[in-house]
């Protein structure tokens, strides 16, 4: 048990400290112990992102024993690329390496990988995912216990990584859930990507962090910018507690548009739909997220938007959806669970064709 407070404690260290572009994404080095390979690797000069990511990938490996390989790489097949969830279940819901079971140097060269495939936009991608980690540290110091901690969240390989087959990368942990796709050196599939927070802002040594502000002050002007027929339209029926598609719910889209077209919006309120969705799409690498938003883009006119609840999205089942030709969105707001007098997010966003780099059959 004192093991497991000390790892708690610095894993946090790890995430603020070890963002550097040259030291996390570019050049991965280890030092040879009794249970690790050396292992020296310069990826600035990878051709793309996704060699990148392949590079550091290799780096990563190079630092573990055969029997953390074993784990952390597994089959890409559909019962392992459903196995992740937004819940504090630990192992039995995720594949691959717990980050408090890894060295130092280990957990670094894992978030290398991971930082290297996400996005670099401020509060999104890479620095979203370190705050969401953070905010399980500040959920462990209020709530005690081994519930909540940076160090319960997940690396995973789902088949080789490599620049000329097909393979998977998984992170993820409480209130968080990064899977990517990749093809002969390409991303494939930035989906499903499950995002929440609790606390959904909190102050640690003078700064405020709010990682899923962005996220709400997006869906919230697109949801204002309406009028009141506007708004009569895009309301559902339905109350929602959670997000429909969330764990488990693969493939499990509604067979038919609900709430108002898009092609109805005028121009400035269009532009408002498409930035409500960035926050979301930004935090994939920063290449792909140009050529996802381009193509979400150019299917606005068959998207629909729709919300339950209050269109202020600040209070209990508050819910609003993004659904169109290919892109899905939900944003819920929830009770709190171990701050109940406040609430907190939960979102995912999906795609109606790359879900899992579209391998599989639902």
């Amino acid at each position: 048990m004192k093991k497991r407070t000390m790892l708690i404690i610095g894993i946090p260290t790890l995430l603020i400290f070890a963002c550097s572009k040259k030291d996390s994404t570019d050049t991965t080095t280890t030092t040879t112990t009794t249970d690790t390979t050396t292992s020296t690797s310069d990826c600035s000069s990878a051709a793309n992102t996704p060699a990148k990511v392949v590079c550091l990938a290799e780096a990563f490996e190079a630092t573990l024993t055969s029997t953390q390989l074993s784990t952390l790489v597994v089959d890409f097949s559909q019962t392992n690329a459903v196995k992740w969830s937004n819940l504090p279940c630990g192992s039995s819901c995720r594949n691959g390496l717990q980050m408090a079971n890894l060295t130092t140097a280990q957990v670094t060269a894992a978030l290398a990988v991971v930082a290297a495939a996400t996005g670099t936009v401020t509060d999104e991608g890479y620095s979203e995912i370190k705050q969401i980690m953070a905010a399980d540290d500040v959920l462990n110091a209020t709530a005690g216990g081994t519930t909540y901690s940076s160090g319960i969240y997940f690396i995973a390989f789902l088949g080789t990584p490599s620049t000329t087959g097909t393979w998977m990368l998984q992170f993820g942990g409480h209130h968080l859930a990064v899977n990517i796709t990749y093809k002969a050196g390409a991303v494939i599939g930035a989906t499903p990507r499950f995002e929440g927070i609790e606390p959904k802002s909190w102050v640690t040594s003078g700064t405020t962090y709010a990682p899923l502000a962005g996220e709400q002050a997006g869906m919230l002007a697109m949801l204002s910018s309406l009028s009141t027929s506007q708004l009569a339209s895009a309301k559902l029926s339905a109350t929602f507690s959670d997000v429909l598609l969330g764990p488990n719910e693969d493939g499990q889209f509604p067979s038919s548009k609900q709430g108002l077209a898009v092609s109805s919006l005028t121009s400035a309120q269009q532009l408002l739909v498409l930035a409500a969705m960035k926050p979301w799409v930004e935090d994939v690498d920063d290449s792909t997220a140009a050529t996802l938003l381009a193509t979400y883009k150019n299917e606005l006119s068959s998207t629909y938007i729709a919300y339950s609840g209050n269109a202020t999205l600040a209070t209990n089942a508050d819910y609003v959806r993004i659904d169109g030709p290919s892109v899905w969105i939900e944003f819920v707001c929830q009770t709190g669970v171990v701050y109940p007098s406040q609430i907190h997010y939960h979102s995912i966003w999906r795609d109606h064709t790359r879900d899992y780099g579209n391998s599989f059959t639902f």
